[in-house]
């Protein structure tokens, strides 16, 4: 999968798309060191450890470089995205419950996550080993970084 480019100076309105989830009672949010452990469990168990291992990193920089989005009257993660985990400038990972998945969860902590980084001075944002190519495209003008397969995870033992 190839690496991709957004242009951080060039981010869509997300108001909506954040006001929809909160009246369906979901926040995007920065969770505070305290709640990494469940945090870093949420990701393990719904998606692998090296996931996890990376969401854990995010919980070592300050402010922490990761968003979940949470229901706040179930009281539960419904999905996390991480930036600055394992390189600087590179967002991921990320990943939505499969049951809660097509509600805009994805979108919004991806978004949350690019506007983090354009605050944080960043010009431009790299999507490491982006899957879903059109779904990055279409929310962010994305665009793919020729010759960059199999980019920094080549190395992973």
């Amino acid at each position: 999968m190839p690496d991709m480019l957004v242009k951080l100076y060039k981010l869509p309105e997300t108001n909506e798309l954040y006001k929809k989830l909160e009246d369906n009672g979901i926040v995007i949010m920065r969770p505070m060191t305290p709640n990494k452990t469940k945090v870093v469990e949420w990701v393990r168990e719904h998606f692998s450890d090296g996931w996890a291992d990376e969401i854990s990193a995010a919980f070592t920089k300050f402010p922490v470089s990761c968003f979940i989005a949470y229901d706040v009257n179930e009281k539960k993660i419904l999905g996390f995205a991480g930036y600055d985990c394992t390189y600087r400038d590179f967002f991921g990972p990320t990943g939505v419950d499969e049951t809660q998945r097509g509600r805009g969860i994805g979108g919004a902590l991806f978004l949350r996550c690019m506007e983090a980084m354009r605050d944080e001075g960043y010009g431009y944002a790299i999507i490491g080993s982006a899957g879903p190519v059109n779904f990055y495209n279409k929310m962010s003008g994305a665009t793919i970084i020729e010759d960059s397969v199999p980019g920094i995870y080549k190395d992973l033992i």
